[in-house]
């Protein structure tokens, strides 16, 4: 249900950008959004958004804002079924970062599921054939984020609650986002209010049922189900606003999705792993 909800968001996006620079469009997501949460804030109180882990918070808030700025521009200005494919790289960007930065080893075959994640990019953005647009790298900057963002909240979900975690997100964000949407400011007419409210109202609900999965499941098991994101926003684009995705969007797309569901397969069995070893040394079971 989420991802139906983050597609019509992206719809609603296009849509405010047409009439509003998209530095506004972000500030007024984050804004708008903290005015749908006040019904929801009164009746469970202030108790219920308490941040226990501070700085990941404001860690979160960061990597967030650079995702949703590079996020929501890359969406005006390459076709959204290329800028869907090229987010599928996320677990792709997990992986190396947990590399990098966590020190975690990584065997050859998930090294070879990366190498073929970056073919499948490439096949995308077909470097040397046509120009590296800044969408594109915009595109490749939100996956990213995003990816540092998605490890953040799965961390905060063990001491955090999912209503606290999408509060403090716009309430961060929104003195963030408002100093650059100052340098373009102007105010939003009738129909633009409408789709922003839009945004709002379908990206908080997603946002919310995204985190609580989280909650629910691991991050690997959930990535499979990313790949219907590229049918919907495909038939999407093509219907509202006329866009064919070439042929090898598909293939890139596909190539990156089957690398990510083998790298989700053996972070899964990992983790399966990892709890029979435990359990089996735990005397208690």
């Amino acid at each position: 249900m989420s991802i139906v909800l983050f597609s019509v968001m992206v719809i609603f996006i296009r849509k405010a950008e047409e009439n509003l620079h998209i530095l506004e469009v972000v500030f007024f997501r984050n804004l708008l959004a903290l005015i749908v949460m006040i019904p929801i804030l009164k009746s469970t109180g202030l108790a219920a958004i308490k941040m226990n882990n501070t700085k990941l918070f404001f860690m979160r808030g960061f990597f967030g804002a650079i995702g949703m700025l590079a996020g929501f521009t890359c969406l005006t200005l390459i076709p959204l079924a290329q800028a869907t494919a090229i987010s599928f790289s996320k677990p792709i960007f997990i992986t190396i970062g947990a590399t990098i930065f966590l020190g975690e080893i990584i065997k050859a075959r998930r090294i070879a599921a990366i190498i073929l994640g970056i073919i499948g990019m490439l096949i995308i953005v077909q470097p040397g054939v046509n120009s590296f647009s800044f969408g594109v790298m915009l595109a490749i900057i939100a996956a990213l984020a995003h990816s540092l963002n998605a490890l953040i909240v799965k961390k905060l979900t063990f001491t955090d609650s999912s209503q606290s975690i999408i509060t403090w997100m716009v309430i961060i964000l929104i003195p963030i986002t408002f100093i650059p949407a100052l340098t373009v400011w102007e105010w939003p007419g009738f129909e633009t209010w409408l789709y922003l409210w839009g945004i709002a109202i379908v990206g908080t609900l997603a946002h919310f049922l995204w985190t609580k999965s989280c909650s629910m499941a691991e991050i690997t098991s959930l990535q499979p189900i990313e790949f219907i994101k590229l049918p919907i926003m495909a038939l999407l684009g093509w219907i509202i606003f006329s866009e064919i995705p070439g042929t090898w969007t598909w293939i890139g797309g596909l190539i990156i999705f089957m690398s990510t569901i083998y790298i989700s397969h053996r972070e899964a069995a990992a983790t399966n792993s990892l709890k029979l070893n435990n359990q089996d040394r735990d005397p208690k079971l």
